[in-house]
């Protein structure tokens, strides 16, 4: 890995103040349990207390931290945060009406397990809330965002604009704050939840960081976080949050989208 442009700033230096817009946490699930089975066979099993969760996925089990924000209608962000494995955590996005549901599952990886790739990985696994009936449509990889130029205010310091390049990739560039002037290209994955609802993540070369956010295109607002490490070596899981601007669209010609 190559040294980075003068002045890059560290994780921890960019995401300072970085929820300040961030909807706030709910307590809707303490008290009740949901048992997740994914389309790869996982099995997940989740108790929620006011701020834990007890979790067992039929290998591992424990009672961690959990921050859970109602992002749309029955829809929730779920942020299990594991004590035991710092370099790990999981962001679930439930439906509890239509009973559907998607992993996110990011990993701080040994920087030699990543060479040539960004340090920290994610695994995408859908899956169906059981108990009852499901409906709607079921979480899949999405091209709907190619194109699209956005504005995200994280809070009056933090200001980025986004442009979705292709299925894999996106470009970011700071428009106010302490990153000003700068940007790059990363690795993405989108998946769309439902409608006006994706879960957009990204997973940057330049320092070990990853993100996954939900976007609620209705209300205008990005709901997130991000999992690296800082400045001096420590892995954190950050908070984020956003109201989102769209700013333009870019449209192709058949034949010449990109990938």
């Amino acid at each position: 890995m190559g040294q980075n442009p003068k002045d890059w700033k560290t994780y921890d230096e960019f995401a300072y103040g970085i929820d300040t817009n961030r909807l706030p946490p709910t307590n809707a699930f303490a008290g009740s349990s949901h048992r997740i089975a994914f389309d790869d066979g996982r099995k997940l099993e989740l108790a929620f207390q006011e701020d834990k969760v007890q979790w067992s996925d039929g290998k591992d089990s424990a009672a961690d931290k959990v921050e859970v924000i109602e992002v749309g209608p029955d829809t929730f962000f779920i942020e299990i945060i594991f004590s035991g494995r710092p370099k790990e955590a999981e962001t679930l996005i439930l439906n509890v009406s239509r009973r559907r549901a998607l992993s996110i599952y990011s990993k701080v990886r040994e920087r030699e397990d990543a060479v040539g790739e960004p340090q920290v990985a994610q695994i995408f696994r859908p899956g169906i809330v059981e108990g009852g009936a499901v409906s709607g449509p079921v979480p899949a990889e999405s091209r709907d965002l190619i194109g699209l130029r956005a504005h995200f205010t994280y809070s009056p310091n933090h200001v980025y604009e986004h442009t979705y390049l292709s299925s894999q990739r996106y470009a970011w560039q700071c428009l106010v704050g302490v990153q000003r002037g700068h940007g790059d290209v990363d690795l993405t994955t989108t998946y769309k939840f439902d409608e006006d609802q994706y879960i957009f993540t990204f997973r940057e070369f330049k320092i070990a960081v990853a993100s996954t956010f939900f976007y609620n295109f209705k209300d205008m607002r990005s709901t997130g976080k991000f999992l690296g490490i800082t400045g001096d070596g420590r892995i954190q899981n950050s908070p984020a949050g956003a109201f989102i601007r769209k700013a333009s669209m870019t449209y192709y010609l058949p034949g010449q989208e990109p990938v």
